[in-house]
């Protein structure tokens, strides 16, 4: 063997070498797959699903198998979006939405719907319609978060065939027309004014109901003071009749006499009495008094 012939050998055999070790190296790269964290990837082989892969170190068969798509799994808003509706009591509205949906099963989302934006947008947009018919405006304004739980939970069934989970839905605005304003602002201030005359219209009420509250309390302290006075003068005559009972007549007249000349002293202690005139029987009712008092002593 020449040295020429044993050169070619040696080149020979190392080019096998080589090509076996790119082949080996080759489907190494085409079957080991790293998938990140943040994706699934769809494989197909000839042209059929085979697999999904999930996030971390996967093996396919190199040649065979190819990823065929790369979905993302994180969470995704869809563009703002503005449509009209008519409300139930026939008011024209404009509803600003946004909804938010991440992946769950990309296999459905590849081969169910081509453009998964557009549909939800779409969806989202009848969902609204049909549902704000179903309300009033008043409604509408006043139960803004039934609405959006409404709103996300028929969305979230809609898109359930196409592996998608709808995290979030929300109502940003509803808008309305001038003319819906401006009668919206009439009906309001005519609501104001009605509020105020009713206000007014309570104080003068409470107003006569206070003073009728007085009245009634005052009659009731006169009744009171007069039920008063007649109970003095019935326990006055129990004592007189008590007193007659246990001492006779002449100690009635004794206490009769003494409240006589009382009542006389009290008459010539006022004030700027110069003159007193005196009753006649009013002397005999002193000498009453002081033979009575005499008599007692």
């Amino acid at each position: 063997m020449t040295l020429e012939d044993f050169l070619a050998g040696l080149i020979g055999g190392n080019l096998v070498i080589l090509l076996l070790a790119a082949f080996i190296i080759l489907s190494v790269m085409l079957g080991v797959r790293i998938v990140p964290q943040s994706e699934k990837h769809v494989v197909e082989r000839f042209g059929r699903l085979r697999s999904v892969l999930g996030p971390g170190i996967n093996i396919i068969v190199p040649f065979l198998d190819k990823v065929a798509h790369r979905i993302s799994v994180l969470e995704r808003q869809l563009p703002n979006a503005s449509q009209d509706a008519i409300t139930a009591d026939n008011v024209l509205v404009q509803v600003e939405t946004s909804v938010f949906y991440r992946i769950l099963e990309p296999e459905k989302t590849v081969y169910r719907i081509r453009d998964v934006d557009g549909a939800i947008a779409t969806t989202v947009a009848g969902i609204v319609r049909a549902e704000i018919g179903k309300m009033e405006l008043d409604e509408v304004q006043s139960n803004r978060a039934q609405l959006i739980g409404t709103i996300k939970s028929s969305v979230a069934d809609a898109v359930d065939g196409w592996g998608i989970e709808v995290t979030r839905a929300e109502v940003l605005d509803v808008n309305l027309d001038q003319q819906t304003r401006d009668a919206m602002l009439q009906q309001l201030n005519a609501e104001r004014a009605r509020r105020a005359q009713v206000t007014e219209a309570e104080g003068k009420k409470r107003a006569v109901e206070l003073h009728a509250d007085a009245e009634l309390y005052a009659a009731e302290q006169a009744a009171k003071a007069r039920r008063v006075t007649a109970e003095a003068e019935a326990y006055a005559t129990q004592v007189v009749a008590q007193a007659i009972a246990e001492h006779g007549i002449e100690a009635a007249q004794y206490q009769v006499a003494l409240k006589q000349v009382e009542a006389l002293t009290k008459v010539g202690e006022g004030q700027g009495k110069q003159t007193i005139i005196v009753p006649a029987h009013a002397l005999d009712a002193f000498t009453d008094a002081f033979r009575m008092l005499k008599g007692r002593g």
